[in-house]
């Protein structure tokens, strides 16, 4: 790290450059905590005004809101870590991309694909769903549910994207970069905002990701960009909000209890490795999809 910081000291425009996205995307994701917290307050208001608000749906609410807890300290543990290992294998790396305006934007677009393979891995795999489940188990949609997170996301997070560390691109910009795209996301968690026309075509919006949280047979697994729908579009993983989406599980949880929230599927995969009767029936209760079985659990039922 001292490398690090004496090679940043001696280049004055990388340092400029750097210490000023790192500056701009903190700084951007600061406001979207307060304009997230003035929206949730328009989003309860909205619930009264239209007689929805129910003690149910203020402590899935509140549930939401208290996931931050676990995911802050899982997010400063991996967050210290991945700067360490991110910088200290930078420095290892014989090419580098250069350092400016222009990579950065180049980052933040493959920093955008690389959470839509992301999130279609936590979809896709068991072990990462364990964890993203937290994130779609809320029967309610509104800007709290976009910070329902668990504390394990930024361990899958860091590891995702060690890729484009390793094409040369300078760390501080691949911080920045997944902060903003998880920055917007914020706004794109509720029911108040409508279509919006031609920004759906390249953008992801309100309509397109209550599709992503939609547990309907006709809505699940789709819509997983982070910024860009496009790469849905690409990859035909794209769906049209045709009716409002029914959210949460398909094996619904209606804890409220965020630590319930955090491990319940975790204790749903833990019961069937222990009912595992080869190490196939194991790896494939660990890597397959959510929902997986032996072919021989599905003659018996």
């Amino acid at each position: 790290m001292d490398n690090f910081f004496d090679y940043l000291s001696s280049q004055s425009n990388i340092k400029t450059i750097t210490e000023y996205f790192e500056y701009i995307s903190i700084d951007i994701y600061d406001w979207v905590l307060v304009f997230a917290l003035l929206f949730l307050l328009i989003e309860l208001l909205d619930d009264a005004v239209s007689k929805r608000f129910t003690g149910d749906r203020f402590l899935e609410t509140l549930s939401s809101i208290f996931t931050q807890i676990p995911f802050y300290f899982g997010e400063v543990v991996v967050f210290a870590t991945a700067v360490y290992g991110y910088f200290t294998l930078y420095d290892y790396i014989p090419w580098k991309m250069p350092v400016n305006a222009m990579s950065f934007f180049l980052v933040l677009l493959m920093a955008d694909f690389t959470y839509y393979v992301e999130h279609f891995c936590l979809h896709k795999i068991r072990l990462f769903w364990a964890a993203h489940s937290v994130h779609h188990s809320s029967n309610v949609m509104n800007t709290a549910t976009a910070f329902r997170f668990s504390l394990f996301d930024p361990l899958i997070s860091a590891i995702f994207h060690i890729p484009l560390l390793l094409l040369g691109f300078h760390p501080m910009f691949i911080f920045a970069a997944e902060i903003i795209i998880q920055a917007y996301q914020f706004w794109i968690h509720n029911e108040m905002i409508g279509k919006l026309g031609p920004l759906e075509w390249l953008f992801n919006t309100p309509s397109h990701h209550r599709v992503h949280h939609g547990s309907d047979k006709e809505y699940i697994d789709t819509n997983y960009g982070g910024i860009l729908i496009i790469w849905d579009r690409l990859f035909g993983t794209f769906a049209k909000e045709e009716k409002l989406p029914t959210y949460g599980l398909t094996t619904p949880m209606t804890s409220k209890n965020p630590i319930t929230v955090q491990f319940y599927e975790w204790m749903r995969m833990y019961r069937d490795l222990r009912n595992a009767n080869s190490l196939g029936e194991f790896a494939g209760y660990i890597f397959r999809a959510p929902g997986w079985k032996p072919k021989e659990s599905i003659l018996k039922e």
